[in-house]
């Protein structure tokens, strides 16, 4: 039993149980009593305290409560994937979209996200390496991360050690920003040659600085190392081009790039959109980034445009293609600014379309008013991916499938696969 925050309604006399969980995480009662913390089955006391139910499972992690990483692992398997389950279908119904078939959700398991968006700051001669409190600025230092892949968890301790040779001054040479207070953010990628590392806001001036930086990337073996000092990111360890595998595709991989947050989670979008575009001969894939849908799409009956605004993944892309001559061709385009229209959408059997989480109200219209017949959406918000997908619904499209992905385990954050046919 633990204490629980609480807001809603008037406080009864009497416990009530916790029916469901709301899309930020707390736990919700009948009568519209909020708890964090909570799993559903719970009850909840007048005091804000909780009995545990059947449902609510000890948080494996020692941070979970304090780092603003997770939200739920006080939910055992069931209630997790029935809360992932809800949030797409809750989106689903609030636009009356209808959808014919709605799967059981994919999870992503422990220990198998393959990248990282850390904030580094020195405190009281310390350097910290974590995530946020919820609701704070504070870091929370991480010691240990269920979530994360282990091979970034075990850099973290000796990138720690970096830091402070770097900011002390033993590592950066004599300039001006020796002993200066440390505020870098830190991006990590499991790579194919092995972890990709990004420090932003660090100076590192000097041969010394250099050396201690060169050391630090081979010793802990890393695919590459690059350092923004305020002009860019530069390249100061890469032995061999750092690359990702997508299908069967090695595809350069330019720092800072994205790529979906775990492998399995990867695999199940890839393989909803491969299952419903299968027979396509021709297949637009919008905001394509490297090529993740792409490559797995393309193949001797099957042509795929990838269209993508970000020049560094659309040139990576490119090459990739060019390197394993798969039938895959790039455009660069800004689909904000400039959505293909109908009349080039209609020369495809088939688009695959992974927009940024605002979701993409300009491309889908212009969708709309195509006579493209499948549509495969893939979405990391429910409530844009709802209503873009009533656009497509109002003009003939009807929602055949929708597959919810827990990639972000333990998080709110769920995103999902939808096929719409006209």
């Amino acid at each position: 039993m633990r204490a629980s925050r609480l807001r809603g309604l008037p406080v009864s006399e009497e416990p009530e149980e916790i029916i469901r969980i709301a899309a930020k995480g707390d736990g919700v009662t009948a009568s519209g009593r909020f708890a964090w913390g909570a799993a559903p089955g719970d009850r909840l006391r007048p005091d804000g305290t909780l009995e545990w139910g059947p449902h609510h499972v000890t948080p494996p992690c020692k941070h979970f409560g304090r780092c603003g990483g997770c939200q739920l692992q006080q939910l055992d398997e069931e209630s997790l994937a029935n809360f992932v389950s809800a949030r797409v279908g809750n989106a689903s119904a609030s636009q009356e979209l209808g959808a014919e078939a709605i799967a059981p959700p994919h999870l992503s398991p422990p220990h198998s996200r393959r990248r990282a968006s850390l904030r580094a700051e020195s405190s009281q001669g310390r350097v910290v390496i974590g995530y946020r409190e919820a609701k704070s600025h504070r870091l929370v230092e991480i010691s240990e991360c269920w979530v994360l892949d282990p091979a970034i968890v075990a850099i973290l301790g000796p990138l720690r050690k970096l830091l402070i040779a770097l900011g002390s001054g033993k590592g950066a040479g004599k300039g001006k920003h020796s002993h200066a207070k440390l505020a870098a953010d830190i991006e990590i990628t499991c790579a194919d040659q092995g972890l990709d590392l990004g420090i932003k806001g660090v100076s590192a001036e000097g041969l010394s600085a250099t050396e201690a930086l060169l050391d630090f990337a081979r010793d802990q073996g890393l695919a590459r190392l690059t350092l923004d000092q305020g002009y860019g990111s530069e390249t100061v360890w890469e032995p061999e081009p750092a690359t990702v595998t997508l299908g069967s595709v090695a595809v350069p991989f330019p720092p800072g790039s994205f790529l979906q947050a775990t492998r399995d989670g990867e695999a199940a979008l890839v393989d909803a959109a491969r299952e419903w575009l299968s027979g396509c001969a021709t297949v637009a894939d919008l905001f394509a980034g490297l090529g993740t849908f792409a490559f797995a799409l393309a193949g001797p009956q099957t042509k795929v445009l990838a269209v993508e605004a970000a020049r560094s993944a659309s040139l990576a892309c490119k090459a990739a293609a060019a390197r394993a001559q798969v039938p895959v061709h790039t455009l660069h385009r800004d689909l904000f600014r400039n959505p293909l229209m109908p009349d080039e959408l209609n020369l495809f059997a088939g688009v695959v379309i992974d927009p940024p989480r605002a979701g993409a109200r300009d491309q889908i219209e212009r969708i709309a008013d195509s006579t493209v017949p499948r549509v495969v959406y893939i979405s990391c918000n429910p409530s844009s991916w709802a209503r873009d997908a009533a656009l497509l619904i109002d003009a003939g499209y009807r929602l055949a499938e929708l597959r919810p992905v827990g990639q972000f385990r333990w998080s709110t954050h769920v995103e999902l696969a939808s096929l719409f046919i006209r």
